[in-house]
């Protein structure tokens, strides 16, 4: 039996990796008054090759093959055995055979963070090196089918072209499987049944709002980090998001020129989500599977299953887009401009100040450093000038709608507050066609015309030379 299971970083996976671990050791002591405690064959004590990849900061292919070694050199040691073999692969498999005739049981496998050598190398020219020297690894494992009583192996990504799933044909993969959906997590009634003693003077409701969200075809889970560390700290902080935000996906929403807004209204086919090739990568998978997108339906068109996907909680809505603006902000060693920047515009739109945001936002353009357009014609783009607006209302926690569907087209971005609705078309100067203009001709903001709510219509047009707003208007509405 061969299994693989994806999930974000800080969700279980390890955790439940070495549930298997000890059970499939026959520790039973460990399982006193849960269910495996009379649900197991605690008769058979199994030999175990565990090994984890993800605390380990892997270069090079080298340095891989060096770390597979003294993997395998630690396992001869535990089990007192002298194998043959020059290679990693060949003294992987002649260890998994010298086992299995030595105990004369089958070997179980588990691989935690199968794909982390990968993953802290995606942007280097190295990492194809990398993937065939795990290839030639994870390979051994079909030939060794005879002597093996299980196999398990978790990762964030499953790449298409590793040996693990392209030779290994039999491996079941569970990441997306409904009745495999809560395997790691935890439910709404995990959470006020296990963790009830600690939930006094907790607001649930925002609780839920922070951390929930994330789905795999089964229920609405929280990461296991976050609950954890609110419950310590009584603190509604990005906690999951601080330990480590992937630095290969910002690089890659650089360099792929990633429009921000799409995040909100990503749509994907179910074959793409399952497999994820080096040559070709598909960002919104990426975001998916390192937990910064999650499934929020499935719908079918034709034969074909696709799934709409939406950002999980306020956590990654906040951590993401604010870690993205750190990127481009320059604001040397004066902290306290950029945060006088986010100030600016968060009092500009909750209190109906849309005149404020022109300079706001012409300081924060003004501030991108030079160099970050060379090679590149991102300027070029109204997409990256919007992705920025975008990014600071959504790092601020504003209800931002971008590409809101009208009955006469899509606007742009629209803000909701209590007290005000901001309508935004983006343009670049050398388009024929007036922001402002637009807004008022198709009538974008019919749809929010209510009493109690000011209304404001903003346009902005883009000089890709200057890098910079060339024009800036607004009209009130009612």
């Amino acid at each position: 039996m061969y299994y693989f299971l994806s999930r974000p970083r800080r969700f279980g996976k390890s955790l439940f990796v070495d549930t298997l671990r000890v059970a499939f050791a026959g520790e039973k002591e460990w399982f006193k008054g849960l269910y495996l405690e009379n649900y197991w064959d605690w008769d058979k004590h199994y030999p175990v090759i565990s090994i984890s990849f993800g605390r380990m900061g892997i270069r090079d292919s080298e340095e891989l093959r060096t770390i597979q070694i003294n993997l395998v050199n630690s396992f001869c040691e535990q089990f007192n055995l002298n194998i043959k073999g020059n290679y990693p692969y060949e003294r992987f498999f002649n260890l998994i055979v010298a086992i299995f005739t030595k105990t004369g049981l089958p070997v179980v496998i588990l691989i935690d963070e199968y794909d982390k050598p990968i993953l802290d190398n995606l942007t280097k020219e190295n990492v194809s090196e990398i993937r065939d020297q795990l290839s030639s690894f994870y390979s051994v494992l079909k030939d060794a089918s005879p002597y093996l009583k299980f196999v398990f192996l978790t990762g964030v990504s499953r790449f298409s072209k590793t040996s693990i799933f392209s030779k290994l044909n039999n491996i079941t993969d569970i990441s997306l499987v409904e009745k495999y959906a809560d395997i790691c997590g935890i439910t709404q009634n995990d959470l006020e049944t296990i963790f009830e003693e600690h939930l006094k003077d907790v607001d649930l409701e925002k609780v839920k709002q922070w951390y929930d969200g994330y789905n795999f075809l089964g229920s609405q889970l929280y990461n296991p980090y976050d609950v954890l560390m609110f419950l310590w700290e009584k603190r509604y902080k990005p906690y999951w998001f601080e330990t480590g935000t992937p630095t290969f996906l910002m690089e890659l929403i650089k360099q792929k020129q990633y429009f921000l807004p799409k995040i909100e209204n990503a749509e994907v086919a179910d074959t793409q989500l399952v497999d994820f090739d080096l040559n070709k990568i598909e960002l919104t998978v990426l975001l998916f599977q390192t937990g910064y997108l999650t499934i929020k339906s499935v719908f079918e068109l034709g034969d074909h299953l696709y799934y709409s996907l939406k950002i999980p909680n306020t956590e990654v809505r906040l951590g993401l887009n604010d870690y993205l603006l750190n990127m481009f902000y320059n604001s040397g060693s004066d902290t306290n401009a950029r945060s006088e920047l986010y100030i600016r515009v968060y009092y500009a739109i909750s209190q109906n100040r849309p005149q404020d945001l022109e300079t706001a936002f012409t300081t924060f353009f003004a501030s991108i450093p030079h160099d970050w357009y060379r090679n590149n014609d991102i300027a070029y783009y109204e997409g990256f000038f919007s992705s920025m607006f975008y990014a600071f209302f959504a790092a601020q926690g504003f209800n931002v709608i971008p590409e809101d569907t009208t009955n006469k087209g899509k606007i742009d971005l629209t803000i909701l507050t209590n007290s005000g609705i901001f309508v935004f078309e983006f343009k670049m100067k050398t388009h024929p066609k007036d922001a402002l203009e637009q807004i008022i001709e198709k009538n974008y903001h019919q749809k929010y015309l209510s009493p109690g709510k000011e209304i404001f219509l903003i346009g902005i047009e883009f000089d890709e030379e200057q890098k910079n707003i060339s024009k800036f208007e607004w009209q009130k509405v009612g």
